[in-house]
């Protein structure tokens, strides 16, 4: 097996962002209305503001992310390596990707065009 990269997809994180950004303005909204604010909408501007600014400033670093995956073991960021033996379970969640070790240490691949792809590739590794 050669070595399999799994790159951010930039889509994905943008995605990833619209959905935060709806929770985020839905529950602004709802804090504001429970103060008995009179400008509830604030809260809309507010949440999409922030989960913006978040997308835009951490987009470069989210976006440089590469998990590299041998038949020894699955690498990542910041010298993290998982030896594929000791893979217990690979889980996605939107567009993550969850693996968990026997040790139960978890690591995410985030935003995956095809989640169900990398999480295909885990297992067959595994296997």
């Amino acid at each position: 097996m050669a070595a399999r990269e799994f790159k951010p997809d930039r889509g994905a994180y943008i995605r990833a962002h619209a959905w935060m950004a709806a929770i985020g303005m839905g529950g602004a909204m709802a804090v504001l209305w429970i103060m008995g604010s009179q400008h509830i909408w604030t809260g809309a501007i507010g949440g999409l503001a922030a989960i913006a600014l978040r997308g835009w400033y951490m987009a470069s670093e989210e976006l440089a992310v590469v998990w590299t995956l041998t038949r020894e073991a699955l690498s990542g960021p910041a010298g993290r390596s998982v030896p594929v033996t000791q893979i217990e379970a690979v889980k996605t969640m939107g567009s993550y990707v969850q693996v968990v070790t026997k040790d139960g240490d978890k690591h995410l691949i985030k935003y995956q065009a095809d989640p169900a792809a990398t999480l295909n590739a885990i297992e067959r590794a595994k296997a």
